[in-house]
């Protein structure tokens, strides 16, 4: 499969709109349809890590199907966490750091769970 296969699976897997894709990735509506459509083009390399960042997977995995940077059981992970890994893959360790701290911050602050 293709980067356009790729791109339809993960719509369909995260449940997002395109529309709401490109709010998310920064990239216009307008360009994803381009690479939605049988015979669009693939986008730019940033434009397919803005993509790939926004529905939490990477960009090898939507141009290949494959992922053989990230472990497998990162794939089973729902998108948000998916898309916590990617950003914080790209940080270093000490922005990591601080990640980790607001995220403890929030679990400690959010309502539990019903």
């Amino acid at each position: 499969m293709g980067f356009r296969e790729n791109l339809k699976t993960e719509l369909n897997f995260s449940g997002l709109l395109v529309r709401e894709l490109a709010v998310k990735s920064g990239i216009k509506k307008k360009a994803l349809d381009k690479y939605l459509m049988e015979n669009g083009s693939n986008p730019s390399a940033a434009a397919a890590c803005k993509i790939a960042a926004a529905l939490g997977v990477s960009v090898e995995y939507l141009v290949t199907g494959e992922e053989t940077t990230l472990p497998k059981t990162i794939l089973s992970l729902d998108l948000h966490t998916r898309e916590l890994v990617s950003i914080s893959t790209g940080m270093d360790s000490h922005s990591r750091g601080m990640l980790l701290d607001i995220a403890r911050v929030i679990r400690r602050n959010a309502p539990p769970y019903s």
